[in-house]
């Protein structure tokens, strides 16, 4: 639009966000103008503190301000059980739909080497100490019913047989080709129940 560059500078930082268009954007960018420009300050304060102070934790690199997160600080759960998930998203879920009681791993994505994925990238190092400590007997593998999910999953369960521990995945429920967070939660329980070792 011209005339406003800090207008088309709005535009332009709203599209980052996914599915959000040009013209979506435009959108929100004149909402937040004619209507709601406390709600935007407000939004954009969220922002910059999250971005600043939002890191990922130590122990299971979920998203978290501090260094270990919640969960893994909990006395409450149970560290002798860990679900590798592929996203905080997807922990979400599992959180939601499940009386999961267990510890995380969040993969932060999927072995995908064309995308720069590796073993690396997906904290793995981290995940084979954690299981060498001794401590995880069952790890459940939770990641995402895709080519690159199950490929991830077979990684992780010769990880896991590698380290004595027993390694489970998500039965059925779960669609091929479908992916945690979009699974409705009565499905994603159903299939979290009725686990199989791998």
């Amino acid at each position: 639009m011209p005339g406003s560059r800090l207008l088309d500078e709005l535009m332009d930082a709203l599209r980052c966000l996914p599915g959000v268009g040009a013209k979506s954007a435009q959108r929100m960018a004149f909402h937040l103008l004619e209507r709601e420009r406390t709600g935007g300050r407000r939004l954009a304060g969220a922002l910059d503190a999250a971005m600043q102070r939002i890191g990922n934790c130590s122990r299971c690199r979920n998203f978290s301000e501090d260094p270990v997160c919640a969960l893994c600080a909990s006395a409450t759960r149970d560290a002798a059980v860990l679900c590798v998930v592929e996203s905080p998203s997807d922990l979400a879920a599992i959180e939601q739909a499940t009386d999961y009681r267990g510890h995380y791993f969040v993969l932060l994505g999927h072995l995908s080497p064309l995308d720069g994925m590796g073993p690396a990238e997906l904290g793995l190092d981290l995940l084979a100490r954690r299981l060498d400590e001794g401590e995880v007997g069952e790890m459940i593998i939770a990641t995402n019913s895709t080519v690159e999910g199950q490929a991830t999953a077979h990684y992780l369960a010769q990880m896991a047989e590698n380290a004595g521990v027993r390694a489970t995945h998500l039965a059925q429920g779960v669609p091929l080709g479908g992916e945690l967070e979009y699974v409705d939660r009565s499905t994603l329980a159903h299939a979290f129940g009725s686990r199989q070792s791998v």
